[in-house]
């Protein structure tokens, strides 16, 4: 069903929820609630939902500039896995991880099986807002942006930055960081505002490199898929074009660097912060190595990649309508995303009843 703006929602009987955000947490509870019949209006402000499981596309190359895989622990997100696996749309990677240090490169395993979204991370997300068609009254709508939130005598109204008015809806969850949540919170709710207080958030430079000839043999052969490294700029490396579906593609590497560093080179330029990135990459490998030069360098700025700390508790609601929920509250995992959203319908489902 297609949403349009100044619309309303006469039924007096159906729960009526708007959710800002369409990342993996905000997807995930509008299908929870979606699955009972709630009338869910879900909001982002991007071209595409997904957050920082979503996927930048080069002319080249496709890359994953947030989540580059993700474990599984508890059991009722690794039905929701088994589902995607299904699906097409999750496999297994990688299964070729190494670490860099001092010592050099070392096989690194930790006993966990990772996995991430084929043929993109972005698949997933996608996956889950494509699937809520299958619904008689659940909508994603796109390029809007939320500036501010209105209170009715019988519930919440929206406004975007174009004025346009959504609602009225029963609950308002906001599944954006905290900073971004508190911005629309702060003249409503003081309780979740100074929740989004305590959540200080932490910032992340993802780089990228795309080459037209593959990279030499390096330290472990030709089989590594992502590297973990001790530096104090870069963190972790992973090669795009090893992951499933993307065989077709030119040798790409996904450049993450350390929070430390991120969060005291806040303010570079993403050409600054590419070149620092490959730098350090480099400086991981034999001083003799030659490597072909990048045809495709650049860098993006995740003003709010994660929590400072974990969550006390998976998500948060008050008695006026209005609820948080994501990684923030939970913990930084995917998975965390994806129960902080999908406990967060269930307990609203729960008030209705």
């Amino acid at each position: 069903m297609a949403a349009t703006a100044n619309e309303s929602y006469p039924s007096p009987f159906a729960l009526r929820v708007a959710i800002v955000g369409a990342g993996l947490s905000g997807l995930a509870c509008a299908h929870r609630l979606a699955q009972q019949g709630t009338q869910v209006r879900l909001f982002d402000k991007a071209r595409g939902p997904g957050g920082r499981m979503s996927s930048k596309q080069r002319p080249a190359a496709t890359l994953d500039l947030g989540a580059q895989a993700f474990t599984v622990r508890d059991e009722r997100f690794a039905r929701q896995v088994d589902e995607w696996r299904h699906a097409g749309c999750v496999d297994i990677w990688p299964t070729h991880r190494y670490q860099a240090s001092a010592s050099g490169w070392q096989t690194h395993d930790d006993g966990q099986i990772r996995y991430c979204g084929a043929p993109r991370m972005s698949a997933i997300t996608r996956y889950l807002a494509d699937g809520l068609s299958a619904f008689a009254d659940a909508t994603l709508l796109l390029e809007t942006t939320i500036t501010a939130l209105e209170r009715q005598p019988k519930g919440w109204q929206l406004r975007d930055a174009h004025d346009n008015r959504y609602g009225l809806f029963d609950y308002v969850v906001i599944s954006a960081p905290p900073p971004q949540a508190k911005a629309l919170l702060a003249d409503w709710e003081p309780m979740l505002s100074d929740a989004c207080e305590e959540r200080p958030q932490r910032s992340c430079w993802a780089a990228w490199a795309i080459f037209d000839e593959s990279l030499p043999r390096l330290p472990v052969g030709d089989q590594w898929q992502s590297l973990h490294l001790e530096h104090p700029a870069l963190r972790l490396v992973s090669r795009n074009h090893t992951k499933p579906g993307r065989k077709h593609q030119p040798e790409s590497l996904s450049l993450l660097a350390q929070l430390d560093w991120s969060d005291a080179h806040i303010d570079a330029t993403p050409a600054s912060a590419a070149q620092q990135l490959w730098e350090a990459f480099v400086t991981t490998l034999p001083s003799d190595t030659s490597l072909p030069s990048p045809i495709d360098v650049g860098a993006h700025r995740w003003r709010y990649a994660q929590p400072a700390s974990p969550g006390r508790q998976s998500f948060l609601y008050s008695e006026s309508g209005l609820a948080l929920c994501g990684d923030s509250f939970r913990g930084s995992r995917v998975e965390d995303a994806w129960l902080s959203g999908n406990e967060l319908g269930a307990a609203l489902l729960g008030r209705s009843v």
